[in-house]
């Protein structure tokens, strides 16, 4: 089985629309018995708190589910028990590392690192705009999605 954990600051706008498209892809494949997909947060600011408005309307707006899900942080035992540990931005990527230690295995990576033009995926949380944001992950979990059917399934 393969585990991908995506991150974010605050795991309630980015990683949990990655999370749930990355589902969403899987099952329309018939591979959801492959995977187990997560996400969680770098930061203790909405621990608890539901995935965002603006997340969820796009997801709807999609045909996504995305559950009731609930930030959680990233903890060190999440890289032993991750194939991937997948971050939104160059930042989530200096959290992750501080918070679990070296990446002997290249588990961490970000999202769009695995598409034609590796980027950062900006924030919808600060500018507002939940469609450039999904348009980013589909094109990131399409890519990552590619490369795990070529590497490990």
């Amino acid at each position: 089985m393969i585990k991908i954990l995506f991150i974010c600051h605050g795991n309630i706008c980015r990683s949990p629309m990655a999370e749930y498209v990355m589902k969403d892809m899987v099952e329309k494949r018939g591979l959801s018995h492959c995977f187990y997909i997560d996400s969680a947060a770098t930061s203790t600011e909405e621990i608890g708190n539901r995935v965002h408005r603006g997340t969820r309307e796009k997801l709807r707006e999609m045909g996504i589910y995305c559950g009731d899900h609930r930030s959680r942080q990233l903890r060190r035992a999440d890289y032993a028990e991750y194939d991937y540990l997948i971050g939104m931005d160059t930042w989530n990527i200096r959290n992750m590392q501080r918070m679990v230690g070296a990446d002997p295995e290249k588990k961490i990576s970000r999202l769009l690192d695995f598409s034609e033009f590796p980027r950062d995926i900006a924030d919808p949380w600060y500018t507002g705009n939940f469609d450039e944001t999904y348009e980013d992950v589909l094109e990131g979990c399409q890519a990552l999605l590619a490369y795990v059917e070529d590497y490990d399934l």
